[in-house]
This record gives C-alpha cells, sequence and structure tokens, in this order.
C-alpha cells in the first residue's frame, strides 16, 4: 500500500516539475523583453535604427509613428476629460 502512494506522489511531483519548468522559459523570455523595453526606456538612442531602408519604409514609420501618436493624444485627452 505504501508503494502506491509512493508512486503517486512520485507521479505528482514529476507533473508539478514539468508544469513549472515550461512556465520558468516563458518567464525567461518576458523578463528579457522587459529588460530590453527598460533599456529603450531609458536610453532610447540606443534603440533607434541605423541601418539603411527598403523603398518607402521610411515614408510608412513616419506615417504609422504620426498615426500612433495621435491615437494616443485623443486616448489622453479622453482620460483628462472624463476626469480619471
Amino acid at each position: 500500500m505504501s508503494v502506491r502512494i509512493l508512486c503517486r506522489c512520485g507521479a505528482a511531483l514529476f507533473f508539478v516539475l514539468l508544469a513549472s519548468g515550461c512556465s520558468s522559459s516563458g518567464t525567461s523570455s518576458a523578463r528579457r523583453d522587459t529588460l530590453l523595453g527598460n533599456q529603450c526606456k531609458w536610453s532610447p538612442r540606443s534603440c533607434d535604427y541605423s541601418g539603411p531602408y527598403d523603398p518607402g519604409e521610411r515614408a510608412y514609420a513616419e506615417k504609422e509613428a504620426a498615426r500612433l501618436n495621435q491615437a494616443e493624444t485623443e486616448r489622453l485627452r479622453h482620460i483628462n476629460l472624463s476626469g480619471k
């Protein structure tokens, strides 16, 4: 009877270790992304791209940045007007 309990506990421990191993690999990836994000937050110039652009890519990037800036301005204006 004690062998059966020992096998069940061993199997449960195996699955717990397996699950924790899978979750830790995702955490390190998220941590890496956070660290890279912080690097750009504290030193934005380190994240600037200085290589060549494809034809039309620079214009697209500038247009998209302007669109995103406008959307953020509208979002902030909405928050300020609603008093949140």
